[in-house]
Protein backbone atom coordinates (compact mmCIF):
# COMPACT_ATOMS: atom_id res chain seq x y z
CA UNK A 1 0.00 0.00 0.00
CA UNK A 2 1.67 3.37 -1.13
CA UNK A 3 1.23 6.32 1.38
CA UNK A 4 1.31 9.67 1.07
CA UNK A 5 4.23 11.54 3.12
CA UNK A 6 3.42 15.35 3.77
CA UNK A 7 5.09 17.92 5.23
CA UNK A 8 4.36 18.38 8.93
CA UNK A 9 0.81 20.74 10.31
CA UNK A 10 2.58 23.58 11.04
CA UNK A 11 1.19 26.09 13.93
CA UNK A 12 -0.09 29.62 12.53
CA UNK A 13 2.91 31.61 13.53
CA UNK A 14 4.81 29.14 11.17
CA UNK A 15 3.76 29.66 7.50
CA UNK A 16 6.83 27.04 6.20
CA UNK A 17 9.89 25.11 6.50
CA UNK A 18 12.99 23.78 5.03
CA UNK A 19 14.03 20.56 4.01
CA UNK A 20 16.84 19.79 6.08
CA UNK A 21 18.08 16.41 6.06
CA UNK A 22 16.57 13.06 5.01
CA UNK A 23 17.72 10.25 6.77
CA UNK A 24 16.14 7.68 4.68
CA UNK A 25 16.93 6.55 1.03
CA UNK A 26 14.48 5.38 -1.61
CA UNK A 27 14.50 1.38 -1.14
CA UNK A 28 16.17 1.07 2.14
CA UNK A 29 13.94 -0.39 5.34
CA UNK A 30 11.98 1.32 7.61
CA UNK A 31 10.70 0.78 11.01
CA UNK A 32 6.95 2.44 11.69
CA UNK A 33 7.83 5.75 14.03
CA UNK A 34 11.54 5.81 12.06
CA UNK A 35 12.75 9.35 11.39
CA UNK A 36 12.30 9.49 7.55
CA UNK A 37 13.17 13.58 7.30
CA UNK A 38 13.62 16.45 9.42
CA UNK A 39 12.17 19.83 8.29
CA UNK A 40 13.58 23.05 9.58
CA UNK A 41 11.31 25.97 10.74
CA UNK A 42 12.43 28.98 12.15
CA UNK A 43 11.60 27.94 15.63
CA UNK A 44 12.47 23.97 16.24
CA UNK A 45 13.20 21.17 13.80
CA UNK A 46 10.33 18.72 12.92
CA UNK A 47 10.58 15.23 12.55
CA UNK A 48 8.51 13.36 9.86
CA UNK A 49 8.14 9.36 11.30
CA UNK A 50 7.50 6.65 9.12
CA UNK A 51 3.49 5.53 9.23
CA UNK A 52 4.31 2.02 9.30
CA UNK A 53 7.05 -0.44 8.69
CA UNK A 54 7.80 -0.83 5.04
CA UNK A 55 10.20 1.27 2.60
CA UNK A 56 10.36 5.36 1.19
CA UNK A 57 9.43 4.89 -2.12
CA UNK A 58 10.44 7.91 -4.03
CA UNK A 59 11.33 11.04 -2.62
CA UNK A 60 9.78 14.57 -4.13
CA UNK A 61 11.30 17.46 -2.35
CA UNK A 62 15.12 18.31 -2.24
CA UNK A 63 17.21 19.21 0.92
CA UNK A 64 17.02 22.47 1.10
CA UNK A 65 13.54 23.07 -0.62
CA UNK A 66 11.16 25.08 1.06
CA UNK A 67 7.84 23.58 1.81
CA UNK A 68 4.48 24.16 3.33
CA UNK A 69 2.36 22.71 5.33
CA UNK A 70 0.88 19.39 4.58
CA UNK A 71 3.04 19.30 1.29
CA UNK A 72 3.48 16.09 -0.47
CA UNK A 73 6.91 15.42 -0.08
CA UNK A 74 7.66 11.56 -0.85
CA UNK A 75 5.91 8.11 -1.25
CA UNK A 76 6.17 5.43 1.02
CA UNK A 77 5.31 1.31 0.57
CA UNK A 78 3.82 0.29 3.69
CA UNK A 79 4.63 -4.11 4.65
CA UNK A 80 7.29 -4.55 2.17
CA UNK A 81 10.36 -3.10 1.09
CA UNK A 82 10.52 -1.07 -2.92
CA UNK A 83 13.60 -1.85 -5.13
CA UNK A 84 15.42 1.68 -4.88
CA UNK A 85 14.03 4.43 -7.42
CA UNK A 86 15.01 7.83 -9.01
CA UNK A 87 14.51 11.22 -6.39
CA UNK A 88 11.76 13.14 -8.72
CA UNK A 89 13.93 15.14 -11.08
CA UNK A 90 17.28 13.80 -10.47
CA UNK A 91 17.23 11.61 -13.39
CA UNK A 92 19.57 8.57 -11.89
CA UNK A 93 18.76 5.61 -10.78
CA UNK A 94 19.75 5.84 -6.39
CA UNK A 95 22.32 3.04 -4.80
CA UNK A 96 21.45 0.25 -3.12
CA UNK A 97 21.53 0.41 0.88
CA UNK A 98 24.45 -1.77 1.83
CA UNK A 99 23.99 -2.00 5.90
CA UNK A 100 22.50 0.61 8.11
CA UNK A 101 25.42 0.08 10.44
CA UNK A 102 27.77 1.78 7.86
CA UNK A 103 24.91 4.69 7.29
CA UNK A 104 26.36 8.06 8.56
CA UNK A 105 24.88 9.10 11.88
CA UNK A 106 22.21 11.84 12.45
CA UNK A 107 25.00 14.39 13.48
CA UNK A 108 27.10 13.77 10.65
CA UNK A 109 24.44 13.77 8.19
CA UNK A 110 23.29 17.23 9.53
CA UNK A 111 26.95 18.59 9.23
CA UNK A 112 27.03 17.31 5.86
CA UNK A 113 24.18 19.08 5.10
CA UNK A 114 25.11 22.55 6.07
CA UNK A 115 28.31 21.97 4.57
CA UNK A 116 26.74 20.96 1.18
CA UNK A 117 28.54 17.96 1.31
CA UNK A 118 27.32 14.34 0.19
CA UNK A 119 27.45 12.24 3.76
CA UNK A 120 28.19 8.88 1.18
CA UNK A 121 31.51 10.88 -0.33
CA UNK A 122 32.85 10.93 3.24
CA UNK A 123 34.94 8.26 4.14
CA UNK A 124 34.28 6.27 7.95
CA UNK A 125 35.90 5.43 10.63
CA UNK A 126 33.52 4.58 13.05
CA UNK A 127 32.29 1.10 13.29
CA UNK A 128 31.03 -0.66 9.98
CA UNK A 129 32.71 1.91 8.17
CA UNK A 130 29.81 4.59 9.67
CA UNK A 131 30.57 7.83 9.07
CA UNK A 132 30.62 10.15 12.26
CA UNK A 133 30.73 14.05 12.30
CA UNK A 134 34.44 13.49 12.65
CA UNK A 135 35.07 12.27 9.31
CA UNK A 136 32.77 15.61 8.08
CA UNK A 137 34.89 17.51 9.97
CA UNK A 138 38.09 16.27 8.71
CA UNK A 139 36.69 16.07 5.04
CA UNK A 140 36.00 19.92 5.02
CA UNK A 141 39.54 20.59 6.23
CA UNK A 142 41.23 18.68 3.55
CA UNK A 143 38.52 20.49 0.95
CA UNK A 144 39.47 23.92 2.33
CA UNK A 145 43.17 22.78 2.11
CA UNK A 146 43.04 21.50 -1.26
CA UNK A 147 45.05 23.81 -3.82
CA UNK A 148 42.92 25.42 -6.36
CA UNK A 149 42.83 28.78 -8.64
CA UNK A 150 39.53 29.32 -9.27
CA UNK A 151 35.68 28.36 -7.95
CA UNK A 152 35.74 24.64 -6.53
CA UNK A 153 32.60 23.47 -6.31
CA UNK A 154 31.93 19.81 -4.37
CA UNK A 155 28.11 18.92 -4.97
CA UNK A 156 26.84 15.96 -4.31
CA UNK A 157 27.37 12.69 -6.29
CA UNK A 158 24.48 12.00 -8.47
CA UNK A 159 24.72 8.04 -7.57
CA UNK A 160 23.96 9.03 -3.78
CA UNK A 161 20.52 8.18 -2.55
CA UNK A 162 20.13 11.47 -0.96
CA UNK A 163 18.44 14.54 -2.43
CA UNK A 164 20.93 17.01 -4.33
CA UNK A 165 21.56 20.69 -2.83
CA UNK A 166 21.49 23.94 -5.24
CA UNK A 167 24.77 24.31 -6.44
CA UNK A 168 24.98 27.56 -5.99
CA UNK A 169 24.70 27.08 -1.90
CA UNK A 170 27.71 24.43 -1.86
CA UNK A 171 30.11 26.61 -3.79
CA UNK A 172 33.90 26.47 -1.95
CA UNK A 173 35.95 29.22 -3.58
CA UNK A 174 39.59 29.05 -3.22
CA UNK A 175 41.50 32.09 -4.32
CA UNK A 176 45.62 31.58 -3.60
CA UNK A 177 45.73 30.38 0.16
CA UNK A 178 42.45 32.16 1.12
CA UNK A 179 39.21 29.62 1.37
CA UNK A 180 35.72 31.24 1.18
CA UNK A 181 32.55 29.13 1.25
CA UNK A 182 29.18 30.41 0.77
CA UNK A 183 26.03 28.62 2.20
CA UNK A 184 22.51 29.54 2.78
CA UNK A 185 21.81 31.11 6.23
CA UNK A 186 19.53 28.68 8.04
CA UNK A 187 16.52 29.49 8.82
CA UNK A 188 16.30 29.53 12.34
CA UNK A 189 19.54 32.06 11.85
CA UNK A 190 17.55 34.21 9.14
CA UNK A 191 14.92 34.44 11.74
CA UNK A 192 16.89 35.32 14.45
CA UNK A 193 18.07 38.10 12.44
CA UNK A 194 14.96 39.63 11.63
CA UNK A 195 14.06 39.28 14.98
CA UNK A 196 17.44 41.17 16.52
CA UNK A 197 16.62 44.09 13.74
CA UNK A 198 13.41 44.37 14.83
CA UNK A 199 14.07 44.68 18.45
CA UNK A 200 16.79 47.23 17.40
CA UNK A 201 14.38 49.50 15.28
CA UNK A 202 11.16 48.99 17.24
CA UNK A 203 11.84 49.67 20.55
CA UNK A 204 13.39 51.95 22.72
CA UNK A 205 15.88 49.77 24.17
CA UNK A 206 18.29 51.03 27.01
CA UNK A 207 20.75 48.52 29.62
CA UNK A 208 21.72 49.21 33.12
CA UNK A 209 23.91 47.38 35.04
CA UNK A 210 25.12 46.06 38.47
CA UNK A 211 27.04 43.92 40.23
CA UNK A 212 26.23 41.35 42.41
CA UNK A 213 28.11 39.49 45.08
CA UNK A 214 28.11 35.40 44.51
CA UNK A 215 29.63 34.34 47.56
CA UNK A 216 26.37 33.30 49.38
CA UNK A 217 25.17 31.42 46.80
CA UNK A 218 27.96 29.51 46.04
CA UNK A 219 28.29 28.56 49.59
CA UNK A 220 24.65 27.29 49.76
CA UNK A 221 25.81 25.14 46.35
CA UNK A 222 29.17 24.03 48.02
CA UNK A 223 27.20 23.03 51.48
CA UNK A 224 23.98 21.48 49.20
CA UNK A 225 25.09 20.18 45.97
CA UNK A 226 25.70 16.42 46.54
CA UNK A 227 22.54 15.81 48.70
CA UNK A 228 20.59 17.84 45.99
CA UNK A 229 21.74 15.80 42.91
CA UNK A 230 21.26 12.70 44.80
CA UNK A 231 17.80 13.86 45.84
CA UNK A 232 16.91 15.07 42.40
CA UNK A 233 17.95 12.52 40.25
CA UNK A 234 21.15 13.33 39.24
CA UNK A 235 20.15 16.88 38.45
CA UNK A 236 22.59 19.68 39.15
CA UNK A 237 22.32 23.31 41.23
CA UNK A 238 23.06 25.94 39.27
CA UNK A 239 22.83 29.53 39.32
CA UNK A 240 20.30 29.60 36.71
CA UNK A 241 17.75 28.48 39.66
CA UNK A 242 18.31 31.17 42.16
CA UNK A 243 18.23 33.71 38.84
CA UNK A 244 14.90 32.37 37.63
CA UNK A 245 13.52 32.57 41.30
CA UNK A 246 14.84 35.57 42.08
CA UNK A 247 13.24 37.29 38.63
CA UNK A 248 9.91 35.83 39.20
CA UNK A 249 9.55 37.59 42.77
CA UNK A 250 11.14 40.65 41.35
CA UNK A 251 8.51 40.78 38.51
CA UNK A 252 6.19 40.37 41.10
CA UNK A 253 6.78 43.79 42.31
CA UNK A 254 7.40 45.37 39.25
CA UNK A 255 4.55 43.84 37.23
CA UNK A 256 5.75 46.92 33.96
CA UNK A 257 8.81 44.61 33.53
CA UNK A 258 6.83 41.78 32.90
CA UNK A 259 4.52 43.23 30.67
CA UNK A 260 4.51 44.35 26.86
CA UNK A 261 3.21 46.06 24.50
CA UNK A 262 0.58 45.52 21.92
CA UNK A 263 -0.25 48.52 19.34
CA UNK A 264 -1.31 51.31 22.06
CA UNK A 265 -1.95 49.00 24.57
CA UNK A 266 0.32 47.92 27.77
CA UNK A 267 -0.98 43.99 28.20
CA UNK A 268 0.11 43.38 32.02
CA UNK A 269 0.53 39.31 32.20
CA UNK A 270 -0.79 37.87 35.60
CA UNK A 271 1.96 35.09 35.13
CA UNK A 272 5.64 34.93 35.14
CA UNK A 273 6.95 32.69 31.93
CA UNK A 274 10.39 32.99 32.07
CA UNK A 275 12.82 32.38 28.70
CA UNK A 276 15.61 30.73 28.82
CA UNK A 277 18.35 31.51 26.50
CA UNK A 278 20.04 28.04 25.70
CA UNK A 279 22.72 27.30 23.15
CA UNK A 280 22.62 24.04 20.54
CA UNK A 281 24.87 23.52 17.13
CA UNK A 282 21.49 24.98 15.33
CA UNK A 283 21.91 28.55 17.27
CA UNK A 284 20.38 30.30 20.65
CA UNK A 285 17.09 29.59 21.08
CA UNK A 286 15.01 29.96 23.83
CA UNK A 287 12.47 27.57 25.68
CA UNK A 288 9.78 29.17 28.35
CA UNK A 289 9.57 27.82 31.78
CA UNK A 290 6.03 28.23 32.29
CA UNK A 291 4.67 29.72 35.05
CA UNK A 292 7.72 30.00 36.71
CA UNK A 293 6.18 31.19 40.35
CA UNK A 294 5.16 28.26 40.92
CA UNK A 295 8.39 26.39 40.25
CA UNK A 296 11.27 25.58 43.35
CA UNK A 297 14.75 25.82 42.16
CA UNK A 298 14.70 21.95 41.70
CA UNK A 299 12.30 22.50 39.17
CA UNK A 300 13.74 25.21 37.53
CA UNK A 301 17.14 23.36 37.26
CA UNK A 302 15.20 19.85 36.15
CA UNK A 303 13.37 21.36 33.44
CA UNK A 304 16.44 23.61 32.24
CA UNK A 305 18.13 20.16 32.17
CA UNK A 306 15.59 18.55 30.17
CA UNK A 307 15.95 21.59 27.66
CA UNK A 308 19.26 21.56 27.29
CA UNK A 309 19.02 18.17 26.25
CA UNK A 310 16.14 18.37 23.83
CA UNK A 311 18.09 21.35 22.18
CA UNK A 312 21.24 19.58 22.24
CA UNK A 313 18.76 16.39 20.35
CA UNK A 314 17.04 19.17 18.08
CA UNK A 315 14.03 18.11 19.59
CA UNK A 316 12.58 21.07 21.20
CA UNK A 317 8.64 21.72 20.10
CA UNK A 318 7.12 24.69 19.08
CA UNK A 319 4.90 24.69 22.67
CA UNK A 320 8.29 24.57 24.09
CA UNK A 321 9.02 28.01 22.00
CA UNK A 322 6.24 29.96 21.86
CA UNK A 323 5.12 32.93 24.50
CA UNK A 324 7.43 34.11 27.78
CA UNK A 325 7.05 37.27 29.48
CA UNK A 326 10.73 37.80 30.24
CA UNK A 327 13.87 36.26 29.23
CA UNK A 328 17.10 35.40 31.23
CA UNK A 329 20.21 34.86 29.19
CA UNK A 330 24.01 33.79 30.49
CA UNK A 331 26.84 34.80 28.84
CA UNK A 332 29.38 34.03 31.53
CA UNK A 333 29.22 30.41 30.48
CA UNK A 334 31.07 31.76 27.56
CA UNK A 335 33.66 33.68 29.35
CA UNK A 336 31.14 37.42 28.62
CA UNK A 337 32.17 39.55 31.40
CA UNK A 338 29.50 42.04 30.39
CA UNK A 339 27.07 42.72 27.31
CA UNK A 340 23.75 44.77 26.41
CA UNK A 341 21.51 41.89 25.92
CA UNK A 342 19.05 42.57 22.88
CA UNK A 343 14.93 42.02 24.09
CA UNK A 344 12.67 39.79 22.67
CA UNK A 345 9.86 41.43 21.31
CA UNK A 346 7.09 41.93 22.48
CA UNK A 347 8.85 41.25 25.90
CA UNK A 348 9.94 44.53 27.47
CA UNK A 349 12.90 43.40 29.72
CA UNK A 350 15.88 40.56 29.66
CA UNK A 351 18.14 39.92 32.15
CA UNK A 352 22.06 39.05 31.53
CA UNK A 353 24.18 37.15 33.72
CA UNK A 354 28.08 36.90 33.26
CA UNK A 355 30.89 35.38 34.23
CA UNK A 356 31.79 35.57 38.12
CA UNK A 357 35.17 37.14 38.74
CA UNK A 358 36.90 37.12 42.02
CA UNK A 359 37.31 41.61 42.53
CA UNK A 360 38.63 43.49 45.46
CA UNK A 361 35.30 45.50 46.79
CA UNK A 362 35.26 47.42 50.10
CA UNK A 363 33.14 45.77 53.24
CA UNK A 364 32.79 47.53 56.09
CA UNK A 365 35.70 50.01 55.07
CA UNK A 366 38.31 46.95 54.52
CA UNK A 367 38.99 45.67 50.82
CA UNK A 368 38.00 42.25 51.12
CA UNK A 369 38.16 39.83 47.72
CA UNK A 370 34.66 38.64 46.57
CA UNK A 371 33.80 36.22 43.57
CA UNK A 372 31.75 39.06 41.48
CA UNK A 373 28.81 38.83 38.89
CA UNK A 374 28.01 41.98 36.65
CA UNK A 375 24.41 41.80 35.91
CA UNK A 376 22.43 43.40 32.96
CA UNK A 377 18.83 44.45 32.32
CA UNK A 378 17.82 45.53 28.97
CA UNK A 379 14.51 47.41 28.77
CA UNK A 380 11.99 49.03 26.74
CA UNK A 381 12.35 52.49 27.58
CA UNK A 382 9.02 53.24 25.80
CA UNK A 383 6.95 51.40 28.82
CA UNK A 384 9.59 50.80 31.80
CA UNK A 385 10.79 53.99 33.36
CA UNK A 386 14.71 54.07 34.53
CA UNK A 387 13.26 54.06 38.18
CA UNK A 388 11.76 50.95 37.87
CA UNK A 389 14.29 48.94 35.74
CA UNK A 390 16.98 49.75 38.64
CA UNK A 391 14.90 48.88 41.50
CA UNK A 392 13.86 45.67 39.48
CA UNK A 393 17.92 45.45 39.34
CA UNK A 394 18.72 45.99 42.80
CA UNK A 395 15.65 43.40 43.98
CA UNK A 396 17.33 40.51 42.00
CA UNK A 397 20.49 41.79 43.32
CA UNK A 398 19.20 41.44 47.31
CA UNK A 399 17.31 38.22 46.35
CA UNK A 400 20.86 36.59 45.59
CA UNK A 401 23.24 38.31 47.83
CA UNK A 402 20.66 36.80 50.75
CA UNK A 403 18.51 33.72 49.43
CA UNK A 404 16.34 33.66 52.06
CA UNK A 405 14.88 36.32 50.80
CA UNK A 406 13.43 34.48 48.05
CA UNK A 407 12.01 31.81 50.92
CA UNK A 408 10.80 34.24 52.76
CA UNK A 409 9.49 37.23 50.06
CA UNK A 410 11.45 39.88 51.33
Amino acid sequence: MTIDIKAPQFPESISEGTVATWHKRPGEACRRDEVLVDIETDKVVMEVLAPDDGSLADILVDVGATVSSQQLIAHYVAGAMTAPVAVAGSGAARADVSAADSAPSPAARQLATEHGIDPLSVKGSGKGGRVTKEDVLAHVSRAAAAPAATVVVEAPAQTSSMPSTPAAALAARTVGNRPERRVPMTRLRARVAERLLDASRNTAMLTTFNEVNMQPVMDLRTKFKDSFEKRHNGTRLGFMGFFVRASVEALKRYPVVNASIDGNDVVYHGYQDIGVAVSSERGLVVPVLRDADTMSIADVEQKIREYGIKAKEAKLGIEDMLGGTFTITNGGVFGSLMSTPILNPPQTGILGMHKIQDRPVVEGGQIVIRPMMYLALSYDHRLIDGKDAVQFLVAVKDMIEDPARILLDV
